[in-house]
């Protein structure tokens, strides 16, 4: 197996700076979208996939929720990445020559002060890490990108300005994925995510999470989203602080167990230190 990680993107998008906080000593392959990132290890040609899962801006990402209990892999671990955005240009362009940039389209709203502050107007592109590319390989000197640094260090562009995001905050939740589980205990902080689908009994969701409250189990994350274009089959995605063999962890999942028609385990993993 080529040893390799996977990610949606170009080189220097913000998974790719995932991928190398995570495991530095994985190649890198990036990917066009996010079932192109399963099917790269599902297929050998990757041994691990990193994949966004929610953003503390912008909320969940959208289909991961999907794809991941059809994906065939597993949760292995979590990386939180800050959201540090810069304003990168062909290299001798100054700062005051630059007249326009381009950027995803979520990037541009966060660094809508400094855009305006400097009389910079802002178009969207696809990918921030590609438009990097594209400027690369260029010749413009009166245009930049908004992207990560590592995006800069990559297609040997100059960073005109660091950290320009209105908001120190903005952080992204990647999952670091594999084809087999690891249920060891790696670390003294564990998590487990689930899914789950209630029985359809008055009230089963409000005494499916009894358990957790009375067996002092927390929950950080419960999201619902709809099976099959349904809208009576409901799936619930959890995470939970803990590992199943955890006394208190195994009395909530057996309680919860009661009141679901299915649960599944995506995988239990240690929590990045930058959850607390």
């Amino acid at each position: 197996m080529t040893h390799r990680i996977a990610f949606q993107g170009d080189l220097g998008a913000y998974s790719h700076e995932a991928c190398v906080a995570a495991r530095p000593d994985l190649e890198a392959l990036p990917c066009r979208t996010f079932e192109d990132v399963i099917e790269a290890v599902n297929s050998g040609r990757a041994e691990m996939a990193m994949l966004p899962v929610e953003n503390s801006t912008y909320g969940r990402v959208a289909d991961i929720h999907r794809l991941l209990p059809e994906s065939g892999l597993h949760i292995v671990g979590e990386v939180f990445v800050r959201v540090r955005i810069c304003l990168m240009a062909r290299p001798g362009t100054r700062l005051e020559d630059i007249r326009k940039v381009r950027a995803h389209l979520v990037l541009i709203p966060q660094a809508r002060a400094f855009l305006e502050a400097h009389g910079i107007a802002a178009e969207a592109a696809a990918d921030s890490a590609g438009a990097a590319a594209e400027l690369a390989r260029g010749q413009a000197t009166d245009q930049g990108v908004l992207a990560s640094e590592l995006a800069a260090q990559i297609h040997g562009l100059e960073v005109l300005a660091h950290d320009i995001e209105d908001h120190g905050h903005n952080t992204t939740r990647f999952l670091l994925m594999a084809p087999k589980a690891d249920l060891t205990r790696r670390s003294d902080h564990m998590m487990t995510t689930f899914i789950f689908q209630v029985r359809n009994i008055p009230a089963a969701l409000y005494k499916a999470m009894g358990g957790f409250a009375t067996n002092g189990v927390n929950m950080t994350k419960l999201e619902s989203y709809m099976v099959g274009g349904s809208f009576t089959a409901t799936q619930f995605y959890a995470d939970i602080e803990g590992h199943p063999d955890d006394e208190h962890v195994q009395r909530a999942l057996e309680e919860l167990r009661y009141f679901t028609n299915e649960l599944t385990i995506l995988g239990v993993y240690p929590a990045d230190p930058k959850r607390y």
